[in-house]
């Protein structure tokens, strides 16, 4: 089994081709089962952890699973809050092919599902983003962004200031305007694009600060008591999924509107799948606010993993 190292995993995920490698993903006929979710007692550190099981296979292709641990206090111990491995394997023979770090995977095909989506729904002369949360995923998604839109300026907010001008401190992308801000009104406000990435359990996204035209990015919520947005921005947004089955029972922020009435499936305009096998789809309006709830598809997985394989081993 070849392990690929952290470095082969950063070059070979660049955006461009990774987001073009998942829009045919998502037009391929891959199989994933819904994902595990097992929550265990973690007393010492005085909140739950979480294991994730994400599996996912392409006939007599490929198969991968990614084993993932969530503890949300490691803050206190400098250490992130995710950790994991993503194995591949031979599909026709069941041999295990490479290991790889689950976080660059998971980062980087997380960032570009955000930003696939963004191809279809954002405005194309979207030019502010607004980076809510200053975690690992933030200049992912920050880079990702930058990649399908002209971004120019980019605002970035945290519950510790500090930490948000550390983000950009940090950031080596020199066409980009970067600006930390105190308020997240004033940034939701001027943004374009608004891309939130935290492990908040309280709507941080208000829609009445929301204006036409926006386009909104959840990432952080990924069980049903998390949300990043209020009921308002549901109700002011056209709300479009990564995949349907799982919003609907993971995110709080599909799952709690779900359950107080102010959100039916119905009103679920398309997932991943049905942008991209759909001929030119796209935003109906100027005008129109679209929200993309993200939870994390074992498809994008797959999608990097073989597409790293193949670019390593140069077929």
């Amino acid at each position: 089994m070849q392990i690929i190292s952290n470095q082969q995993l950063q070059n070979a995920l660049s955006y461009p081709i990774l987001i073009q490698s998942l829009r045919n993903a998502f037009c391929e006929n891959i199989t994933v089962p819904l994902r595990h979710h097992h929550q265990y007692a973690n007393p010492k550190a005085g909140v739950d952890s979480t294991l994730l099981l994400m599996p996912a296979w392409q006939s007599s292709e490929y198969l991968g699973v990614k084993i993932v641990t969530v503890s949300p206090n490691n803050t206190t111990h400098q250490l992130p809050s995710i950790h994991g491995v993503y194995l591949l394997f031979n599909a026709k023979t069941g041999v295990p092919i490479a290991q790889m770090d689950a976080k660059i995977l998971t980062s980087r095909r997380t960032a570009a599902a955000s930003a696939l989506a963004s191809t279809y729904l954002s405005r194309k002369d979207s030019r502010t983003l607004l980076m809510v949360g200053t975690g690992a995923l933030a200049p992912c998604l920050i880079e990702a962004h930058a990649t399908v839109r002209p971004i120019e300026k980019v605002l970035v907010w945290g519950r510790n200031f500090e930490k948000a001008q550390q983000l950009i401190d940090n950031l080596k992308l020199p066409h980009l305007k970067l600006q930390a801000i105190e308020k997240i009104a004033q940034g939701i406000e001027a943004a374009d694009i608004i891309s939130c990435a935290t492990l908040s359990e309280q709507s941080l996204i208000f829609g009445k600060y929301l204006r036409d035209g926006q386009h909104v990015d959840l990432v952080g919520s990924f069980k049903p008591d998390m949300r990043e947005a209020d009921d308002i921005a549901i109700q002011k947004a056209t709300v479009f999924v990564d995949t349907l089955e799982g919003a609907i029972k993971e995110s709080g922020d599909i799952v709690l509107p779900l359950e107080n009435g102010i959100l039916n499936i119905s009103d679920i305009q398309a997932d991943l799948f049905g942008m991209c096998q759909m001929d030119n789809f796209q935003r109906k309006s100027k005008e129109e606010i679209t929200l993309f709830k993200s939870v994390g598809h074992a498809l994008e997985d797959l999608a990097a993993a073989r597409m790293v394989f193949k670019m390593v081993n140069n077929f």
